[in-house]
């Protein structure tokens, strides 16, 4: 039976992740990178595709689980009528090579146990050739992986499977692991597991122990520093999107999308995120790594890049894999990555200025860098783009580009005041005097009494609530309230905010989609900047509920259904979250304005008058 999105969690060792259900499944493992072909997945198929389960043999189960504190170790904890037993996952990298260690704790009595693992490389296609090693271990090779497994107990192989039944008694520790390496190298000897495990959890320990916030929210705020500090590789320091590809955002549908890639629209919040929480190495890296990635031509900047900074992202289909509860298809790479949006340049300039505001070393290329990108949107800031949603249909006149169009202006024009860089001051002030006068002619409707989707239309979009977090507009410009209070009416379900009304056609797809979390976040931090924290608070905490039992969030929720839909984990949605925590955190004066509005105080010269 397929578990829901919400019955997974994640385990990682900044290289790649897996994801593993409550029933001892792990579905879905990449090997060397989040965006490599998995070994297992399941979670995409079926268990002809690949998966590893240890679970006690007992029918239903008693099933607790929780991460060991400050870390990224999973316990899950069964109890039977024989007793009680713990399974801890985690992953780890030892040079080239890299482990799923899982070990097997009796805690009460004695719990009969099976392991089953099919291993299927190439997401699920190729039955790798199993054979016996020396000293006891099944060594799996296909191409150019390897796999050994290493249990301590005796395994046998059956329909292209390898099993094994064995009884845990109380005290007792039974240590299993996968150790992926490339098949042309060499062959590492056998290691200790356990005391793998204890290398892992201390370094996950020692990480955690930099947080050292306290309030309300502090819980949710590491779990999902925790979660996005997984989702970053350890070299490059790009951070992916989600852990996996072509989970839907309906079920059934075809809004099925690969987000293992790393997305220039997340730097801003990252940088944020990890500011904000203390975890200045961390926001270097991933400032560093936005810097890479983008260099070159203005005119060639991507939306996205891969996790070393690759651009060529080629989209195709599987049709060996039949998705998610049958939600095809499934799709490796991003179409959207040559797509046109302006939005990154104000994504960009903004993550680049509030590096500098927040005392991150000065990159010397950088100023240049932002000055060619600003000069090349001066061309086509006017022009229409895909959008912030990535739509599939036609190009448009998106109020959210704009406003982040206006935003990279203002980000470089405070850069030149500011930081007393070089750069054409008064022709830029004049064209962010420009954006932001037709951005308000253009894309408020007097009918609606809000802000709109594109110029000229009729739909509502929740992106425009980005614009008091950047400084377009004060929250409590009768324009915003207004805005908000059409969201209000319009877009929340069940008391989760839609992205947009699916059925005005504009994303060229069909079918619908569940409410989009991070602009449910957004909604938040407006009521923050309006004063109204004890709404902001019922809606955070509204979030923070349907995390699943060991925190973690998807890109989007169904409140019919009440399940998690999409990607996952999402770091826009814990990005987010973290985010808005801080705002809370701080619920008087200058303080409760969300960090992005904080750090982007408007002069008295720039008070809208349009």
């Amino acid at each position: 039976m397929t578990q829901f999105i919400e019955d997974y969690a994640l385990i990682g060792n900044n290289a790649t992740c897996a994801l593993v259900g409550k029933n001892g499944s792990i579905d879905w493992l990449s090997f060397p990178r989040f965006d490599s072909g998995a070994c297992l997945a399941a979670l995409l198929g079926t268990k002809a595709n690949g998966f590893w389960a240890i679970a006690p043999e007992a029918e239903h189960p008693e099933v607790k689980r929780r991460y060991l504190p400050g870390t990224l170790v999973l316990e899950t904890q069964w109890t039977t009528s024989e007793g009680s037993v713990k399974l801890l996952d985690c992953m780890d990298r030892r040079g080239e090579h890299q482990d799923v260690i899982r070990v097997v704790r009796g805690v009460r009595g004695q719990v009969k146990m099976t392991m089953d693992l099919a291993l299927r490389f190439d997401y699920g296609t190729v039955v790798p050739w199993v054979s016996r090693l020396e000293d006891g271990r099944l060594q799996a090779v296909a191409g150019p992986n390897r796999i050994v497994v290493s249990a301590p107990v005796e395994m046998c192989g059956e329909d292209f499977r390898t099993r094994s039944s064995f009884t845990v008694s109380e005290g007792q520790d039974l240590p299993f692991a996968l150790t992926w390496s490339q098949s042309f190298g060499g062959l590492q000897p056998a290691f200790d597991i356990c005391k793998a495990l204890q290398d892992v959890t201390h370094a996950w320990e020692k990480w955690s122990s930099r947080y050292y916030h306290e309030g309300p929210y502090s819980e949710p705020i590491l779990r999902s520093l925790i979660t996005l500090k997984a989702l970053a590789h350890h070299r490059t320091g790009g951070i992916v999107a989600a852990a996996t590809t072509s989970l839907p955002e309906e079920i059934g549908g075809v809004r099925n999308w690969d987000y293992r890639f790393c997305w220039l629209r997340d730097s801003t919040f990252t940088l944020y995120a990890l500011v904000e929480s203390g975890f200045i190495e961390e926001a270097r890296e991933w400032r560093d790594w936005l810097i890479r990635a983008i260099a070159g031509d203005p005119d060639q900047m991507q939306i996205m890049y891969g996790v070393a900074g690759e651009r060529r992202l080629t989209e195709f289909e599987l049709p060996e894999l039949q998705g998610y509860e049958g939600s095809a298809p499934v799709r490796i790479g991003n179409a959207a990555s040559s797509q046109i949006q302006l939005d990154v340049y104000g994504e960009v300039l903004d993550s680049l200025y509030q590096a500098r505001k927040k005392g991150l070393s000065k990159w010397e290329a950088a100023w240049s860098l932002q000055k060619a990108l600003v000069s090349h949107l001066e061309k086509i800031w006017s022009h229409p783009d895909d959008g912030i949603w990535e739509v599939r249909g036609p190009r448009r006149h998106f109020v959210h580009s704009k406003v982040m169009a206006w935003v990279a202006v203002d980000r470089a024009v405070r850069t030149m005041q500011e930081f007393h860089e070089e750069g054409p001051l008064d022709r830029w002030i004049k064209l962010r005097s420009e954006i932001h006068d037709e951005v308000c002619r253009l894309g408020f409707s007097r009918d609606l009494n809000s802000f709109v989707q594109y110029f000229g239309s009729k739909e509502l979009d929740a992106s425009v609530l980005m614009m008091p977090l950047v400084g377009f507009l004060p929250a409590d410009d009768p324009r915003m309230k207004g805005t908000i209070e059409a969201i209000e009416k319009n877009l929340i379900r069940d008391g989760f905010v839609a992205r947009y009304n699916n059925g005005s056609g504009v994303d060229g797809l069909p079918g619908n989609e569940g409410a989009f979390l991070a602009c449910t976040f957004w909604l938040a931090d407006n009521y923050v900047l309006q004063g109204r924290i004890d709404e902001a608070r019922e809606v955070f905490e509204r979030l923070l509920s349907i995390r699943n039992d060991v925190g973690l969030l998807a890109e989007e929720y169904d409140p019919k259904e009440h399940r998690q839909l999409g990607n996952f984990p999402q770091a826009f949605s814990h990005l987010s979250l973290v985010n808005s925590a801080h705002n809370l955190t701080h619920p008087h004066g200058d303080e409760c304005k969300p960090a992005k509005h904080r750090s982007v105080k408007r002069h008295p010269t720039e008070a809208s008058t349009h």
